[in-house]
């Protein structure tokens, strides 16, 4: 038992050491601005997943801020 947390330890420390990257350099800053290096995407495809979930779940609205669907907002 002893030599597998063992293995699973070293496979963890080597699967970890890889996420410790760099920070990016000056010239690589211009490639990681453009709008589809964003999380949120373009507002066109959030529009289409909107409709889609809506469409699927039979349900619409959710993704922005307000209350817990009560009706008291």
């Amino acid at each position: 038992m002893s030599r597998r947390h063992g293995l699973a330890a070293l496979l963890a420390v080597l699967a970890l050491s890889g996420c410790a990257l760099d920070p990016p350099m000056p010239w690589e800053k211009g490639t990681l601005a453009r709008p589809e290096m964003s999380m949120g995407g373009d507002n066109l495809e959030q529009r289409f997943d909107e409709h889609i979930r809506a469409s699927k779940e039979a349900a619409s609205g959710g993704s922005g801020v307000g209350g817990g669907g009560c009706g008291c907002n």
